[in-house]
């Protein structure tokens, strides 16, 4: 079991999103809506540019958090609120940059909050993760 201290930095992790990550995710995912892979269609909508799935940000950031704990830990709630797209640019892809801090611990969970930033701008806002003790 892991020990977990209010205001520790458990995680931190930069990770690259480029336009194959995308088409993947879409592929697993089923999401093959075309702001995710066609530049004319995300700017025809008013895009500014192609977007990685809202989805495939979130699941990257817990995975930041789940990989740097114990194998046997329990999620037992993830929920973020999304606030701006990560843009991903044919050529140069997108850094998507994760950390994780303990935020509270009680008798049963705690508490992990998530900054996740995109060029330099907040992406998910409210990004807390519980896990199980």
């Amino acid at each position: 079991m892991a020990e977990f201290t209010v205001g520790d930095v458990i995680a931190e992790r930069t990770l690259h999103l480029t336009r194959e990550s995308l088409v993947r995710y879409a592929g697993a995912s089923g999401d093959f809506n075309p702001i995710h892979y066609r530049d004319d269609i995300a700017a025809a909508v008013g895009l500014p540019g192609v977007l990685a799935h809202g989805m495939l940000t979130m699941g990257i950031a817990s995975s930041v958090v789940l990989s740097a704990l114990p194998a046997d830990t329990r999620v037992v709630d993830y929920g973020v609120r999304f606030t701006k797209p990560v843009v991903v640019d044919a050529e140069t892809g997108a850094d998507v940059h994760i950390v994780a801090k303990v935020a509270a611990v009680d008798e049963t969970a705690a508490r992990i909050d998530l900054t996740v930033k995109a060029a330099g701008t907040t992406v998910l806002v409210k990004a807390q993760l519980r896990v199980a003790l």
